[in-house]
């Protein structure tokens, strides 16, 4: 196990990682790339448990991911199948398990306040935290994407799955932007990599 986390995680966090790995009915598997999501969790009909997490992302990024799988993981066996996925009882364990990892022997001293906000009450996913996500972002080894927010308004632009959009004014948070092809308005968050046309 060490040897797959050393290509994936600080080294830092691989001791106490694979303690929390350490269960006879749970898997862990590396996937390539997924646009959807940055990881997994399921229960499967076997009743062993698997956790993906995407090849693709930065150390910090793979780090928080897995951690993130590992709480649906801990919060099913903790208080069973009927919680929320997202909620209180996710968010604790999310909480108690990234805490012993808000260190700087393994996040980067300028991420570290910015999780320190994030783990106050984490989201579904790190990316609506666009500030987060947009810190994280700096240590991705392909540095040369576009963000929607660095694009002006009235821009054409397209997402990974071709659709095509304008982009629009800014709400509180959020970029209204109109699909091309449909006339729709879709909210977009700052952070949403994009291809401008």
């Amino acid at each position: 196990m060490q040897n797959i986390l050393q290509s994936y995680i600080p080294e830092k966090s691989i001791p106490k990682i694979e303690e929390l790995l350490a269960h006879e009915k749970l898997d862990f598997i590396v996937k390539k790339e997924r646009k959807t999501r940055h990881g997994d969790y399921r229960k499967l009909p076997n009743g062993r448990h698997l956790i993906t997490v995407n090849a693709n992302l930065n150390p910090y990024r793979f780090l928080i991911t897995l951690i993130h799988e590992i709480a649906h993981f801990e919060s099913f066996q903790k208080y069973g199948r009927h919680i929320k996925p997202h909620g209180k009882e996710w968010k604790h364990t999310f909480q108690h398990l990234m805490l012993p990892f808000l260190n700087p022997d393994i996040f980067p001293k300028e991420l570290l306040p910015l999780l320190a906000k994030h783990f106050i009450n984490p989201k579904a996913t790190s990316d609506t935290d666009h500030v987060l996500a947009l810190a994280l972002k700096q240590f991705d080894e392909n540095s040369d994407k576009t963000y929607i927010f660095e694009i002006p308004e009235g821009s054409l632009f397209k997402i990974y799955n071709g659709r095509q959009f304008k982009k629009g004014n800014k709400r509180v948070k959020r970029f209204e932007c109109i699909e091309i092809k449909t006339g729709k308005v879709y909210l977009f968050n700052p952070n949403v990599e994009i291809e401008v046309i």
